[in-house]
């Protein structure tokens, strides 16, 4: 089922997922129900179910953010996901064979659904909602990252990849449905894997422009889907650093004066690092932060608010990787840190430098 292009939807359902928060927060979205953890079942999957954590750890560490600077994610409601999700889709979810398939975790087939709710959907549930929350804060803040999410394999009414919910296609639903200005969405995914699933909600709605950048060569592999990408970069097995930067800063450059957009969605999969086990390709972890520079800095010289969420990345490394990419970005004075900072307690591993917000924008950026 595609989604096409309709009117503003002006009876939305109520929702706790765009409720005011203090200024004072940053626009970091997380929650510890993120992470994983069922009788060691998560090792069945070369996916850490715990990085998100990890990163948060990581972050703190750097004195990067505290507790009280994060955005705590709230779970989505079968209201909020029916707002892109079939009936049928969210009735089968019941049904513990088919989250194992979905999932890719095949003993969850013999475990009560109620146990498969509560300690395998609801974080990714809470995920999908963090991504849904992160949308507006971008628009209100500028720039956003959802620690998790980035479920990019799942449509209205098909999972699979470990990806049982469409947050990223909610994020923007909900945008266009809710938020004045917002009719136009560009996705760059730069995940090692096709992100098949926006693109069959996307395929029939021309409001949303999708550029990705994957491994040619492994799943999905859906024709059909690629029908919906406007910018595609197929790669080959194992490319490098050297070759990826430059096509990916060549077409994000190109997409963004293709089309402006009112918000980028930026799905930032870590799994393209060389050794993944699941991607193919070989960037290192410098690629990866750069990579990351490249399409805030293009979001930020163009005053366009920017969704990043974090996707993929089958290696324990990733979680450092994902934090070094944002203490880079604070860096680089693309996003901003957390309160202590602002008392002029230092970065351990940067050095610390102003930011300003983005030109162009009316909105109050954190």
């Amino acid at each position: 089922m595609s989604l096409k292009e309709d009117t503003r939807n002006t009876s939305s359902h109520p929702t706790n997922l765009y409720t005011s928060l203090p200024q004072t927060c940053l626009p970091i979205v997380y929650h510890p129900d993120y992470n994983i953890t069922f009788m060691g079942l998560e090792k069945l999957h070369p996916f850490d179910a715990g990085k998100w954590g990890k990163v948060i750890r990581f972050l703190k560490e750097e004195r990067f953010l505290t507790d009280a600077d994060i955005v705590e994610a709230r779970e989505a409601t079968e209201e909020d996901l029916l707002v892109v999700h079939t009936k049928n889709y969210l009735k089968r979810l019941k049904w513990s064979v088919v989250v194992a398939t979905i999932t890719e975790i095949p003993p969850l087939l013999f475990l009560p659904n109620f146990l498969v709710q509560r300690k395998v959907l609801r974080p990714l549930r809470t995920q999908t909602g963090g991504t849904i929350m992160a949308g507006k804060l971008a628009v209100d803040r500028g720039w956003a990252i959802n620690v998790g999410g980035g479920f990019h394999h799942c449509s209205s009414n098909k999972g699979g990849g470990f990806c049982a919910y469409a947050d990223i296609t909610l994020a923007i639903k909900f945008l266009f449905e809710r938020v004045e200005g917002i009719s136009k969405a560009t996705i760059i995914d730069l995940d090692a894997h096709q992100g098949n699933g926006h693109e069959r909600d996307f395929l029939e709605d021309r409001r949303v422009y999708i550029m990705d950048v994957y491994n040619s060569h492994i799943y999905p592999g859906d024709g059909h889907a690629k029908r919906a990408i406007r910018r595609k970069v197929e790669l080959d097995w194992g490319t490098e650093d050297s070759e990826y930067l430059q096509k990916v800063e060549l077409h994000c450059e190109g997409a963004l004066n293709e089309l402006r957009p009112d918000i980028i969605v930026y799905n930032a999969g870590t799994d393209i690092l060389d050794g993944d086990p699941l991607g193919g390709l070989s960037i290192s972890p410098q690629g990866i932060v750069k990579r990351d520079e490249i399409v805030f800095r293009a979001a930020k010289q163009r005053g366009i608010p920017i969704l990043m969420v974090t996707s993929g990345g089958y290696q324990k490394s990733t979680a450092r990787i994902i934090a070094d990419s944002i203490l880079n970005l604070r860096q680089q004075g693309l996003i901003r840190g957390g309160a202590g900072q602002s008392e002029g307690l230092p970065l351990r591993a940067t050095h610390m430098e102003s930011s300003s917000g983005s030109a162009g924008s009316t909105s109050t950026r954190e």
